[in-house]
């Protein structure tokens, strides 16, 4: 098992350092809107290029930050009924949630996505709209994306296994999710 959480903390420290990084990326998207609304206005001007690198930039971000989001526990969840169980069934749901649906369904997502970006990339394709970008690239973002979170999910997995049989402390028991990850970080591994 020390070999799977050190291969969590990998992944971890990837996820982290890439989830950080793109969240810049919404400053530079609405300087970009900003920059192309200023333009428009002043010269009367405008390209699609600009309303599409907008796009790119937002969904880069929100792709590229997905596995990190995983990673600090704040994905959307419902906690009516979760909350209140103990926290041994809290630990089975979350496992089993990973395994059952949410990896099945990355997975599923990268096996169709991988054709449709490399399809995209042989006939490099091109927005619909006059002046408008080429496609791949936002498409590869998507594959990208679901690919980190991928490896996130695997990391989750581990993480899970390690707090049930008691190789790492239950990240909720002293502040969250969050405290798990930087115990990991730091090698409080029993």
């Amino acid at each position: 098992m020390g070999g799977l959480l050190t291969l969590s903390r990998l992944i971890d420290r990837v996820n982290e350092t890439i989830g950080k990084a793109v969240s810049w990326l919404i400053l530079v998207s609405v300087l970009v809107s900003a920059t192309n609304a200023t333009i428009r206005k002043v010269f009367n001007t405008s390209s699609n290029a600009w309303l599409e690198l907008q796009w790119y930039l937002f969904g880069a971000a929100f792709l590229g930050a997905a596995a990190y989001t995983l990673q600090k526990n704040e994905h959307i969840r419902i906690d009516i009924l979760y909350g209140a169980l103990p926290r041994r069934v809290q630990h089975w749901i979350d496992l089993l949630g990973h395994l059952l649906f949410l990896m099945p369904f990355v997975i599923l997502t990268i096996y169709f996505l991988v054709p449709y970006v490399e399809l995209s990339f042989r006939q490099g394709e091109m927005s619909t709209n006059a002046g408008g970008l080429i496609l791949w690239p936002a498409k590869a973002l998507l594959l990208v994306g679901f690919v980190l979170l991928f490896t996130q999910g695997v990391s989750e997995i581990i993480k899970k296994i390690g707090v049930m049989r008691g190789q790492l402390p239950d990240p909720h028991a002293e502040g969250g999710h969050e405290h798990a990850a930087d115990l990991l970080g730091e090698g409080e591994v029993r």
